[in-house]
Protein backbone atom coordinates (compact mmCIF):
# COMPACT_ATOMS: atom_id res chain seq x y z
CA UNK A 1 0.00 0.00 0.00
CA UNK A 2 1.45 3.35 -1.18
CA UNK A 3 1.05 5.57 2.12
CA UNK A 4 1.65 9.66 1.78
CA UNK A 5 1.70 11.25 5.13
CA UNK A 6 2.78 14.73 5.88
CA UNK A 7 5.43 15.81 4.19
CA UNK A 8 6.57 11.87 3.82
CA UNK A 9 6.13 9.53 1.46
CA UNK A 10 6.96 5.64 2.49
CA UNK A 11 5.92 2.07 1.22
CA UNK A 12 4.09 -0.89 3.31
CA UNK A 13 7.25 -3.54 2.80
CA UNK A 14 6.97 -6.07 0.21
CA UNK A 15 6.23 -9.22 2.19
CA UNK A 16 3.12 -7.86 3.68
CA UNK A 17 1.87 -7.35 -0.27
CA UNK A 18 1.08 -9.96 -2.78
CA UNK A 19 0.98 -7.19 -5.76
CA UNK A 20 1.88 -8.85 -9.38
CA UNK A 21 1.22 -12.33 -7.79
CA UNK A 22 3.50 -14.56 -5.03
CA UNK A 23 6.46 -15.08 -7.04
CA UNK A 24 9.55 -13.11 -5.86
CA UNK A 25 10.67 -13.22 -9.24
CA UNK A 26 8.41 -12.63 -11.86
CA UNK A 27 5.67 -9.73 -11.80
CA UNK A 28 2.36 -10.85 -13.13
CA UNK A 29 0.51 -8.10 -14.91
CA UNK A 30 -2.44 -9.69 -13.58
CA UNK A 31 -2.45 -9.87 -10.28
CA UNK A 32 -3.76 -5.90 -9.63
CA UNK A 33 -5.77 -3.39 -8.90
CA UNK A 34 -6.55 -0.99 -12.29
CA UNK A 35 -8.40 2.17 -12.44
CA UNK A 36 -10.67 1.67 -15.16
CA UNK A 37 -13.37 4.31 -14.85
CA UNK A 38 -13.70 8.09 -12.81
CA UNK A 39 -17.21 7.37 -11.03
CA UNK A 40 -18.98 10.38 -11.84
CA UNK A 41 -18.10 9.87 -15.49
CA UNK A 42 -19.55 6.36 -15.71
CA UNK A 43 -23.92 6.36 -16.49
CA UNK A 44 -25.90 4.63 -14.45
CA UNK A 45 -28.53 3.88 -17.07
CA UNK A 46 -26.42 1.88 -19.74
CA UNK A 47 -23.50 -0.68 -20.12
CA UNK A 48 -20.11 0.78 -20.73
CA UNK A 49 -17.44 -1.01 -22.42
CA UNK A 50 -14.09 -1.12 -21.41
CA UNK A 51 -10.78 -3.30 -21.95
CA UNK A 52 -7.87 -4.28 -19.58
CA UNK A 53 -5.19 -5.88 -20.48
CA UNK A 54 -6.90 -7.13 -24.06
CA UNK A 55 -9.86 -8.27 -22.04
CA UNK A 56 -13.21 -6.83 -23.19
CA UNK A 57 -14.94 -6.14 -20.09
CA UNK A 58 -18.59 -3.95 -19.37
CA UNK A 59 -19.17 -1.56 -16.24
CA UNK A 60 -22.77 -1.69 -15.46
CA UNK A 61 -24.91 -0.42 -12.59
CA UNK A 62 -27.03 -2.75 -10.34
CA UNK A 63 -29.32 -0.77 -8.29
CA UNK A 64 -30.92 -3.33 -6.23
CA UNK A 65 -27.37 -4.10 -4.33
CA UNK A 66 -26.04 -0.57 -5.09
CA UNK A 67 -22.79 -1.74 -6.43
CA UNK A 68 -20.83 -1.17 -10.42
CA UNK A 69 -20.53 -5.17 -11.69
CA UNK A 70 -18.00 -5.77 -14.24
CA UNK A 71 -18.40 -8.80 -16.59
CA UNK A 72 -16.21 -10.60 -18.97
CA UNK A 73 -18.42 -8.58 -21.91
CA UNK A 74 -19.26 -11.74 -23.91
CA UNK A 75 -22.62 -13.65 -23.14
CA UNK A 76 -22.40 -17.34 -22.42
CA UNK A 77 -25.41 -18.00 -24.95
CA UNK A 78 -23.82 -17.13 -27.89
CA UNK A 79 -20.67 -14.87 -27.04
CA UNK A 80 -22.47 -11.73 -27.84
CA UNK A 81 -21.09 -8.32 -26.41
CA UNK A 82 -23.15 -7.41 -22.98
CA UNK A 83 -22.09 -4.12 -23.59
CA UNK A 84 -24.18 -3.49 -26.87
CA UNK A 85 -27.01 -4.54 -24.71
CA UNK A 86 -28.95 -2.68 -21.67
CA UNK A 87 -30.12 -2.73 -17.97
CA UNK A 88 -33.73 -4.09 -18.01
CA UNK A 89 -36.89 -3.48 -15.91
CA UNK A 90 -36.33 -6.08 -13.44
CA UNK A 91 -32.53 -4.61 -13.06
CA UNK A 92 -30.72 -7.27 -14.95
CA UNK A 93 -28.17 -6.74 -17.81
CA UNK A 94 -29.53 -7.92 -20.78
CA UNK A 95 -28.15 -9.61 -23.89
CA UNK A 96 -28.78 -7.65 -27.08
CA UNK A 97 -29.15 -10.97 -29.10
CA UNK A 98 -31.62 -13.03 -27.42
CA UNK A 99 -32.60 -11.32 -23.83
CA UNK A 100 -30.75 -13.51 -21.57
CA UNK A 101 -30.73 -11.58 -18.55
CA UNK A 102 -27.77 -11.77 -15.75
CA UNK A 103 -28.03 -9.94 -12.17
CA UNK A 104 -24.59 -8.10 -10.86
CA UNK A 105 -23.00 -11.79 -9.63
CA UNK A 106 -23.46 -12.84 -13.05
CA UNK A 107 -26.41 -15.43 -12.40
CA UNK A 108 -28.43 -15.88 -15.46
CA UNK A 109 -31.71 -15.02 -14.08
CA UNK A 110 -33.84 -15.98 -17.05
CA UNK A 111 -33.52 -17.90 -21.25
CA UNK A 112 -36.55 -16.17 -22.59
CA UNK A 113 -36.57 -19.05 -24.97
CA UNK A 114 -36.76 -21.94 -23.00
CA UNK A 115 -40.29 -23.48 -21.75
CA UNK A 116 -41.48 -22.38 -18.63
CA UNK A 117 -40.47 -25.72 -16.52
CA UNK A 118 -36.95 -25.24 -17.86
CA UNK A 119 -34.18 -24.80 -15.46
CA UNK A 120 -31.29 -23.90 -17.67
CA UNK A 121 -29.97 -20.90 -16.32
CA UNK A 122 -29.11 -22.66 -13.49
CA UNK A 123 -26.26 -24.46 -15.24
CA UNK A 124 -23.21 -22.69 -14.49
CA UNK A 125 -22.33 -22.62 -18.25
CA UNK A 126 -25.29 -19.99 -18.40
CA UNK A 127 -23.37 -17.26 -15.85
CA UNK A 128 -21.13 -14.62 -17.09
CA UNK A 129 -17.81 -14.51 -15.56
CA UNK A 130 -17.56 -11.46 -12.94
CA UNK A 131 -14.50 -9.72 -11.91
CA UNK A 132 -13.86 -7.80 -8.53
CA UNK A 133 -14.89 -4.27 -8.09
CA UNK A 134 -13.98 -1.20 -5.40
CA UNK A 135 -14.91 2.08 -6.08
CA UNK A 136 -12.28 4.37 -4.15
CA UNK A 137 -11.27 8.01 -4.43
CA UNK A 138 -13.90 8.74 -6.83
CA UNK A 139 -12.39 5.83 -9.23
CA UNK A 140 -13.86 2.28 -10.13
CA UNK A 141 -11.09 -0.12 -9.59
CA UNK A 142 -10.83 -3.61 -11.14
CA UNK A 143 -9.29 -6.84 -10.34
CA UNK A 144 -7.51 -8.50 -13.52
CA UNK A 145 -6.28 -11.70 -11.70
CA UNK A 146 -7.49 -14.80 -9.56
CA UNK A 147 -10.91 -13.84 -7.60
CA UNK A 148 -9.22 -15.10 -4.46
CA UNK A 149 -6.38 -12.91 -4.57
CA UNK A 150 -8.07 -9.68 -4.62
CA UNK A 151 -9.13 -9.01 -1.22
CA UNK A 152 -5.11 -9.97 -0.29
CA UNK A 153 -3.92 -7.41 -2.80
CA UNK A 154 -4.10 -3.56 -1.84
CA UNK A 155 -5.18 -1.10 -4.32
CA UNK A 156 -2.79 1.88 -5.02
CA UNK A 157 -4.70 4.70 -3.26
CA UNK A 158 -3.07 8.05 -2.66
CA UNK A 159 -3.80 8.26 1.12
CA UNK A 160 -4.19 12.39 1.25
CA UNK A 161 -7.29 12.16 -0.56
CA UNK A 162 -8.23 9.31 1.90
CA UNK A 163 -8.13 12.63 4.53
CA UNK A 164 -11.21 13.98 5.89
CA UNK A 165 -10.01 17.84 5.34
CA UNK A 166 -10.82 20.58 3.15
CA UNK A 167 -7.13 21.64 3.00
CA UNK A 168 -7.19 19.51 -0.53
CA UNK A 169 -7.88 20.35 -3.83
CA UNK A 170 -7.36 17.92 -6.67
CA UNK A 171 -7.96 18.39 -10.23
CA UNK A 172 -8.36 14.72 -12.25
CA UNK A 173 -8.27 13.68 -16.11
CA UNK A 174 -8.04 10.88 -18.35
CA UNK A 175 -7.00 9.76 -21.77
CA UNK A 176 -6.62 7.06 -23.80
CA UNK A 177 -3.04 7.21 -24.98
CA UNK A 178 -1.89 5.24 -27.98
CA UNK A 179 1.37 3.78 -26.44
CA UNK A 180 2.43 1.42 -23.98
CA UNK A 181 1.83 1.75 -19.99
CA UNK A 182 5.34 1.24 -19.57
CA UNK A 183 5.90 3.60 -22.00
CA UNK A 184 3.67 6.10 -20.24
CA UNK A 185 5.35 5.41 -16.90
CA UNK A 186 8.61 6.31 -18.43
CA UNK A 187 7.93 9.28 -19.72
CA UNK A 188 5.90 10.62 -15.98
CA UNK A 189 9.16 9.30 -14.21
CA UNK A 190 11.49 11.43 -16.15
CA UNK A 191 10.92 15.35 -14.91
CA UNK A 192 13.94 16.51 -16.71
CA UNK A 193 11.57 16.60 -20.52
CA UNK A 194 9.16 18.92 -18.99
CA UNK A 195 11.26 22.26 -19.49
CA UNK A 196 11.62 21.30 -23.17
CA UNK A 197 8.55 19.21 -24.42
CA UNK A 198 5.97 21.47 -22.47
CA UNK A 199 7.87 24.70 -22.79
CA UNK A 200 5.23 27.28 -23.01
CA UNK A 201 2.51 24.73 -21.56
CA UNK A 202 3.65 23.45 -17.80
CA UNK A 203 7.83 24.29 -18.75
CA UNK A 204 10.09 26.36 -19.39
CA UNK A 205 13.21 25.85 -21.47
CA UNK A 206 15.11 28.73 -19.16
CA UNK A 207 14.60 26.26 -16.28
CA UNK A 208 16.98 23.65 -17.41
CA UNK A 209 19.49 22.61 -14.88
CA UNK A 210 21.50 19.68 -14.21
CA UNK A 211 19.40 16.66 -12.51
CA UNK A 212 20.56 14.60 -9.93
CA UNK A 213 18.24 11.84 -9.22
CA UNK A 214 18.98 9.03 -6.44
CA UNK A 215 17.17 5.98 -5.77
CA UNK A 216 16.86 5.44 -2.27
CA UNK A 217 15.16 2.00 -2.03
CA UNK A 218 13.38 -1.16 -4.71
CA UNK A 219 12.17 -4.30 -4.66
CA UNK A 220 9.36 -6.34 -6.98
CA UNK A 221 7.17 -3.26 -5.35
CA UNK A 222 8.83 -0.65 -7.33
CA UNK A 223 11.41 1.85 -6.47
CA UNK A 224 11.74 5.28 -4.63
CA UNK A 225 13.54 8.10 -5.41
CA UNK A 226 14.46 11.54 -4.51
CA UNK A 227 15.88 14.74 -6.47
CA UNK A 228 17.02 17.02 -3.62
CA UNK A 229 17.04 20.16 -5.91
CA UNK A 230 13.62 19.74 -7.39
CA UNK A 231 12.45 21.82 -10.40
CA UNK A 232 12.94 25.10 -11.30
CA UNK A 233 16.88 25.18 -10.24
CA UNK A 234 15.46 24.62 -6.80
CA UNK A 235 13.47 27.31 -6.27
CA UNK A 236 10.75 24.39 -5.34
CA UNK A 237 12.06 22.73 -3.39
CA UNK A 238 13.17 18.51 -2.67
CA UNK A 239 10.88 16.52 -4.87
CA UNK A 240 10.43 12.81 -4.08
CA UNK A 241 9.20 10.13 -6.41
CA UNK A 242 7.63 6.58 -6.09
CA UNK A 243 6.89 3.96 -8.60
CA UNK A 244 4.30 2.12 -7.91
CA UNK A 245 4.58 -1.57 -10.05
CA UNK A 246 3.38 -1.80 -12.17
CA UNK A 247 1.63 1.29 -13.28
CA UNK A 248 1.37 3.96 -10.72
CA UNK A 249 3.66 7.03 -10.40
CA UNK A 250 3.72 10.38 -8.49
CA UNK A 251 6.19 13.27 -7.81
CA UNK A 252 5.44 14.50 -4.23
CA UNK A 253 6.90 18.46 -3.79
CA UNK A 254 5.95 20.49 -1.37
CA UNK A 255 7.72 24.18 -1.30
CA UNK A 256 7.35 27.20 1.09
CA UNK A 257 6.10 29.31 -1.88
CA UNK A 258 3.24 27.30 -2.90
CA UNK A 259 2.30 24.56 -0.71
CA UNK A 260 2.39 20.81 -1.33
CA UNK A 261 1.89 19.78 -5.02
CA UNK A 262 1.53 15.80 -5.85
CA UNK A 263 1.61 14.68 -9.65
CA UNK A 264 -0.28 11.21 -9.64
CA UNK A 265 0.05 9.13 -12.50
CA UNK A 266 -2.09 6.12 -13.40
CA UNK A 267 -1.29 3.31 -16.57
CA UNK A 268 -4.09 0.87 -16.99
CA UNK A 269 -3.04 -1.01 -19.72
CA UNK A 270 -5.62 -1.58 -22.27
CA UNK A 271 -3.55 -3.85 -25.23
CA UNK A 272 -0.10 -3.32 -26.98
CA UNK A 273 0.39 0.20 -27.81
CA UNK A 274 -2.40 1.20 -25.50
CA UNK A 275 -2.91 2.64 -22.10
CA UNK A 276 -5.66 4.45 -20.35
CA UNK A 277 -3.98 7.33 -18.47
CA UNK A 278 -5.34 9.06 -14.69
CA UNK A 279 -4.02 11.93 -13.78
CA UNK A 280 -4.42 13.27 -10.41
CA UNK A 281 -3.28 16.61 -9.06
CA UNK A 282 -3.83 17.46 -5.26
CA UNK A 283 -2.99 20.45 -3.81
CA UNK A 284 -2.56 22.05 -0.42
CA UNK A 285 -1.65 25.28 -1.71
CA UNK A 286 -0.28 28.20 1.26
CA UNK A 287 -2.72 30.56 -0.13
CA UNK A 288 -6.77 30.15 -0.34
CA UNK A 289 -6.67 32.28 -3.81
CA UNK A 290 -5.31 29.27 -6.06
CA UNK A 291 -7.64 26.90 -4.36
CA UNK A 292 -10.72 29.58 -5.20
CA UNK A 293 -10.14 29.78 -8.77
CA UNK A 294 -9.25 25.93 -9.28
CA UNK A 295 -13.09 25.57 -7.54
CA UNK A 296 -14.55 27.72 -10.35
CA UNK A 297 -13.12 26.76 -13.21
CA UNK A 298 -15.40 24.42 -14.61
CA UNK A 299 -13.70 20.55 -15.02
CA UNK A 300 -14.70 20.37 -18.75
CA UNK A 301 -12.14 23.53 -19.17
CA UNK A 302 -9.12 22.24 -17.33
CA UNK A 303 -9.67 18.86 -19.28
CA UNK A 304 -9.31 21.13 -22.69
CA UNK A 305 -5.78 22.71 -21.20
CA UNK A 306 -4.79 18.80 -19.74
CA UNK A 307 -5.41 17.31 -23.40
CA UNK A 308 -2.65 19.90 -24.54
CA UNK A 309 -0.41 19.27 -22.59
CA UNK A 310 -0.77 15.53 -23.05
CA UNK A 311 -0.20 16.49 -26.81
CA UNK A 312 3.12 17.71 -26.28
CA UNK A 313 4.88 14.40 -26.32
CA UNK A 314 1.81 12.27 -27.72
CA UNK A 315 3.26 11.89 -31.26
CA UNK A 316 6.91 11.02 -30.38
CA UNK A 317 6.07 8.79 -27.45
CA UNK A 318 4.17 6.69 -29.90
CA UNK A 319 6.65 6.59 -32.72
CA UNK A 320 9.63 6.57 -29.70
CA UNK A 321 8.05 2.74 -28.43
CA UNK A 322 8.65 1.90 -32.30
CA UNK A 323 11.90 2.41 -32.50
CA UNK A 324 12.68 1.03 -28.90
CA UNK A 325 11.05 -2.09 -30.25
CA UNK A 326 13.19 -2.14 -33.67
CA UNK A 327 16.08 -2.13 -31.26
CA UNK A 328 15.09 -5.32 -29.45
CA UNK A 329 12.46 -3.33 -27.00
CA UNK A 330 13.21 -2.91 -22.90
CA UNK A 331 15.76 -5.77 -22.56
CA UNK A 332 18.05 -4.17 -25.16
CA UNK A 333 17.41 -0.94 -23.90
CA UNK A 334 20.94 -0.42 -22.23
CA UNK A 335 22.22 -0.49 -25.61
CA UNK A 336 19.33 1.49 -27.40
CA UNK A 337 19.63 4.39 -25.27
CA UNK A 338 22.83 6.14 -24.26
CA UNK A 339 21.45 7.47 -20.28
CA UNK A 340 25.47 9.66 -19.41
CA UNK A 341 23.08 11.46 -16.77
CA UNK A 342 21.59 11.31 -13.34
CA UNK A 343 18.65 12.85 -14.55
CA UNK A 344 17.93 9.41 -16.58
CA UNK A 345 18.34 7.20 -13.39
CA UNK A 346 14.38 6.28 -13.04
CA UNK A 347 14.27 5.74 -16.31
CA UNK A 348 17.18 3.32 -15.98
CA UNK A 349 15.88 1.72 -12.90
CA UNK A 350 12.36 1.32 -14.34
CA UNK A 351 13.97 -0.99 -17.28
CA UNK A 352 15.84 -2.58 -14.45
CA UNK A 353 13.11 -3.76 -12.33
CA UNK A 354 11.19 -4.64 -15.76
CA UNK A 355 14.05 -7.03 -16.37
CA UNK A 356 14.53 -8.50 -13.18
CA UNK A 357 11.25 -9.44 -12.61
CA UNK A 358 10.26 -10.60 -16.26
CA UNK A 359 7.75 -7.50 -15.86
CA UNK A 360 7.75 -7.10 -20.37
CA UNK A 361 3.91 -6.09 -21.26
CA UNK A 362 2.56 -8.27 -23.55
CA UNK A 363 5.87 -9.67 -24.73
CA UNK A 364 5.09 -11.94 -27.40
CA UNK A 365 2.84 -9.02 -29.56
CA UNK A 366 4.33 -6.71 -31.52
CA UNK A 367 3.16 -2.87 -32.16
CA UNK A 368 1.07 -1.72 -34.96
CA UNK A 369 2.04 0.37 -37.93
CA UNK A 370 2.47 4.00 -36.82
CA UNK A 371 -0.83 6.25 -36.78
CA UNK A 372 -1.44 9.23 -38.65
CA UNK A 373 -0.52 12.36 -36.72
CA UNK A 374 -4.18 13.25 -37.17
CA UNK A 375 -5.20 9.86 -35.63
CA UNK A 376 -2.34 10.72 -32.62
CA UNK A 377 -4.43 14.13 -31.47
CA UNK A 378 -7.76 12.83 -31.97
CA UNK A 379 -9.32 14.18 -28.68
CA UNK A 380 -13.00 13.13 -29.07
CA UNK A 381 -12.36 9.27 -29.36
CA UNK A 382 -9.97 9.42 -26.63
CA UNK A 383 -11.21 11.40 -24.01
CA UNK A 384 -14.91 13.44 -24.47
CA UNK A 385 -16.91 10.69 -25.75
CA UNK A 386 -16.24 9.49 -22.42
CA UNK A 387 -16.35 12.13 -20.08
CA UNK A 388 -19.16 13.19 -18.72
CA UNK A 389 -18.34 16.77 -17.90
CA UNK A 390 -16.79 17.15 -21.91
CA UNK A 391 -19.71 15.27 -23.84
CA UNK A 392 -22.00 18.11 -21.64
CA UNK A 393 -20.24 20.76 -22.53
CA UNK A 394 -19.99 19.82 -26.07
CA UNK A 395 -23.39 19.48 -26.43
CA UNK A 396 -24.24 22.79 -24.86
CA UNK A 397 -21.90 24.09 -27.02
CA UNK A 398 -23.18 23.13 -30.10
CA UNK A 399 -26.66 23.93 -29.03
CA UNK A 400 -25.37 28.01 -28.17
CA UNK A 401 -23.82 28.17 -31.66
CA UNK A 402 -27.44 26.90 -33.08
CA UNK A 403 -28.79 29.82 -30.81
CA UNK A 404 -26.45 32.53 -31.69
CA UNK A 405 -26.66 31.43 -35.70
CA UNK A 406 -30.74 31.55 -35.28
CA UNK A 407 -30.68 34.36 -33.17
CA UNK A 408 -28.15 36.75 -35.52
CA UNK A 409 -30.37 35.41 -38.35
CA UNK A 410 -33.69 36.99 -36.43
CA UNK A 411 -32.14 40.07 -36.21
CA UNK A 412 -30.59 40.97 -39.10
CA UNK A 413 -34.03 39.99 -41.20
CA UNK A 414 -36.30 42.28 -38.58
CA UNK A 415 -33.88 44.95 -39.74
CA UNK A 416 -33.72 44.66 -43.41
CA UNK A 417 -37.84 44.18 -43.09
CA UNK A 418 -37.60 48.11 -41.38
CA UNK A 419 -35.45 49.06 -43.83
CA UNK A 420 -37.64 48.23 -46.82
CA UNK A 421 -40.20 49.27 -45.15
CA UNK A 422 -39.24 53.16 -43.98
CA UNK A 423 -37.87 55.66 -46.92
CA UNK A 424 -35.90 56.88 -43.50
CA UNK A 425 -34.98 54.05 -41.25
CA UNK A 426 -34.96 54.91 -37.50
CA UNK A 427 -30.93 55.63 -36.36
CA UNK A 428 -31.01 52.74 -34.16
CA UNK A 429 -31.44 50.36 -36.30
CA UNK A 430 -28.68 51.06 -38.34
CA UNK A 431 -26.83 51.05 -34.91
CA UNK A 432 -28.11 47.69 -34.08
CA UNK A 433 -27.58 46.49 -37.83
CA UNK A 434 -24.03 47.35 -37.79
CA UNK A 435 -23.10 45.77 -34.07
CA UNK A 436 -25.51 42.50 -34.03
CA UNK A 437 -24.42 40.75 -37.13
CA UNK A 438 -20.44 40.88 -37.28
CA UNK A 439 -21.23 40.46 -33.05
CA UNK A 440 -23.09 37.54 -34.19
CA UNK A 441 -20.58 36.24 -37.00
CA UNK A 442 -17.96 36.74 -34.46
CA UNK A 443 -19.56 34.85 -31.70
CA UNK A 444 -20.59 31.81 -33.91
CA UNK A 445 -16.87 31.56 -35.26
CA UNK A 446 -15.48 31.47 -31.88
CA UNK A 447 -17.34 28.78 -30.50
CA UNK A 448 -16.80 26.81 -33.29
CA UNK A 449 -13.13 27.28 -32.27
CA UNK A 450 -13.41 26.17 -29.23
CA UNK A 451 -15.83 23.03 -30.48
CA UNK A 452 -12.78 22.04 -32.48
CA UNK A 453 -10.86 21.99 -29.40
CA UNK A 454 -13.33 19.14 -27.76
CA UNK A 455 -12.13 16.85 -31.30
CA UNK A 456 -8.88 17.42 -32.53
CA UNK A 457 -5.40 18.98 -30.79
CA UNK A 458 -3.27 21.08 -31.93
CA UNK A 459 -0.84 20.54 -34.99
CA UNK A 460 1.90 22.52 -33.82
CA UNK A 461 2.71 22.26 -29.86
CA UNK A 462 3.40 25.29 -28.16
CA UNK A 463 7.54 24.82 -28.16
CA UNK A 464 7.87 24.73 -31.76
CA UNK A 465 5.58 27.97 -32.34
CA UNK A 466 7.54 30.89 -33.95
CA UNK A 467 9.35 32.78 -31.63
CA UNK A 468 9.29 30.28 -28.84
Amino acid sequence: MVTINNNKTTITPEKTSIIGGSDPDYFDWQEVWYPVHYVEDLDKTRPTAFTLLEKNIVIWWEEKNNQWSVFEDQCPHRLAPLSEGRINESGCLECPYHGWAFSGQGNCEIIPQQHPTGKAEKSLRASVKTLPTQVRQGLLFVYAGKPENAEITPIPLVDVLEEDSDEWVCLNTFRDLPYDALTLMENVLDSSHIPYTHHKSVGNRANVSPVELEVIESGKWGFKGVWEEGPRKGTLGRQETNFVAPAMMYHDLTSKQFGRTLTVVYATPIGKGKCRLFARFPFKFSSKIPKFFIKLTPRWYSHIGQNGVLEDDQIFLHHQERYLEQKGGSSKFAKAFYLPTKADLFVFQLHIWISQYQAQLFPEQSLSPALSSETLLDRYHSHTKHCSSCRTALKNLQRLKIGVAIATSIIWSAIVSLLLIFDHPPVWSMILLTITVPLGVISWFALGGLEKRFYQGREIPPRNLPNS
